[in-house]
């Protein structure tokens, strides 16, 4: 059910936008909101076509009198961030996401809304149904399985696509206008250690909540908590302690936002560790953002279980400690909030004397990033831990030359009387792949303004979403 004030106007955008949230549509299971996209695309006449990879491009018919002009592409990707709160009964793979409006602003209850990239999907179906709208031919393409390392992208049958011009609705941040975009890639790191009985010793699990969390480009410039970092710093500063379990973080490109731990302590350090959790608790409130003051750490008795020893402890506490997160460096002309190179500590597991890590880097210039890639291989070796390699993909270099890019700024400027930024992001939009399988294709991205994205906190401002819209009308009539 649709929530009380659920926005009106423009009409077509947000009943696609709703239809969208009431499918799940979690990485890797995009068969169902594909049925949706297929389904509007019979219904109004236009051709689909599908890769081996399960991307799908929708070819809509131009206006009358446009059939000559070339075809624009419209990008986005079908598949969500799946991630809530603990006190959330909420299944991603079966369940619709209960939408509210708050102080201006769509949301999710205590799950993410999915906006990015749901409501540019809902701006390109439109498009397509709102026959308002004058249009050139269009190819809409929707790729899958963007979330977790965009393999629909990378595994795209280009040939599918003939147009040249390409907008991308997949940035966050109503107003600017993006020529630009990070590539990345990352790595996975194991190593198992010997299980150790418990001995005599009294057992506690750790436990972290309330960070922000988000987007691991976008926001890690943020200086946001790592729940990673701040377990491990508890755990090394306790002395004594002994690990049996660690599980934190959820995926390679989300800032980790909670964790817990099962420590085993001498008896009779109870006092220390309390003390220790309150002290530190402050501390870290001392300097975090302001985002992540809902933070909560507890220390709880656990039952006694197997795990690694002393020795093993300092071992991987010190490799966690050491693993670099956050920005590495900063561009040159815009250091305030653009990084040039940053690297993301997203998950750790430790069960039964097995470690597993993920981390994930990203960068403008490929070369700029070996020497990080270099430290965190010496870290690997150093620490014995066997590594595994994600797939990368390439950046998008900022090209302030664009036509598509002129055209844009005019046009924002003749419509609502002031020039849009123009920005490179720190993310990996499919824009770089798509730019490398389409060398010739000229490609701009803009979008409603988002927050919180893949956290709990993902939110919509509404009051964006009709100049957004307005806009996006505005460039097909004039492509």
């Amino acid at each position: 059910m649709k929530p009380k004030q659920y926005p009106q106007q423009p009409a077509h955008l947000w009943e696609h936008f709703y239809q969208i949230t009431q499918i799940p549509r979690p990485s890797k299971a995009e068969a169902a909101i594909k049925q949706y996209v297929i389904g509007q695309a019979e219904a109004s006449g236009a051709a689909w076509e599908e890769d081996a990879e399960g991307n799908l491009v929708v070819r809509v018919p131009a206006s009358a009198g446009r059939d000559h002009q070339s075809p624009v592409i419209i990008q986005n990707h079908l598949d969500m961030v799946t991630v809530k709160t603990d006190d959330k009964d909420h299944n991603f793979n079966t369940d619709a996401l209960d939408l509210e409006v708050v102080d201006g602003w769509l949301k999710a209850d205590r799950t993410t809304l999915g906006a990015d990239n749901g409501v540019g999907c809902a701006a390109a179906l439109a498009v397509m149904t709102d026959t308002s709208v004058s249009r050139p031919p269009l190819e809409l393409l929707f790729t899958v399985d963007e979330e977790t390392g965009l393999g629909g992208a990378l595994n795209l049958d280009a040939s599918l696509l003939s147009g040249k011009r390409m907008l991308n609705l997949d940035t966050e941040d109503w107003n600017e206008l993006y020529v630009g975009c990070a590539g990345g890639g990352g790595w996975t790191f194991t190593r198992d250690f010997q299980a150790v009985s418990p001995g005599d010793e009294q057992f506690w699990k750790l436990s972290l909540k309330g960070l922000a969390g988000g987007h691991s480009g976008i926001q890690i410039h943020e200086q946001l908590g790592n729940a990673i970092k701040l377990l491990a710093q508890l755990m090394l500063d306790l002395g004594g302690a002994r690990l049996l379990s660690l599980d934190a973080g959820i995926a390679h490109n989300v800032i980790p936002r909670e964790g817990s731990a099962v420590i085993a302590l001498p008896v009779g350090a109870e006092s220390q560790l309390r003390e220790r959790v309150e002290t530190l608790t402050q501390q870290w409130l001392g300097f975090l953002p302001e985002a992540d003051h809902a933070l909560s750490l507890t220390a709880e008795p656990d039952e006694q279980t197997a795990g690694l020893s002393r020795e093993d402890t300092l071992t991987v506490l010190g490799l966690l400690a050491a693993f670099p997160h956050g920005v590495q460096s900063y561009n040159l002309k815009q250091p305030a909030d653009l990084p040039d190179i940053s690297i993301n500590l997203a998950v750790c597991r430790v069960q039964a004397g097995a470690l597993f890590l993920e981390s994930s880097f990203r960068f403008f210039n490929y070369d700029q990033s070996l020497p990080l890639q270099q430290s965190v291989m010496g870290l690997a070796a150093a620490f014995d831990l066997h590594v595994e390699p994600e797939a990368g993909y390439p950046g998008w270099q900022p090209d302030f030359e664009s036509a598509l890019l002129a055209k844009g700024v005019a046009l924002h400027e003749n419509l609502f009387g002031y020039t849009p930024e123009i920005k490179a992001i720190h993310a990996g939009l499919e824009c770089g792949i798509l730019k490398s399988k389409k060398p010739d294709c000229d490609i701009l991205s803009f979008g409603p303004t988002i927050r919180g994205a893949h956290s709990p906190t993902e939110r919509l401002e509404i009051a964006t979403v009709t100049p957004f819209w307005e806009y996006l009308k505005a460039m097909l009539a004039t492509l």
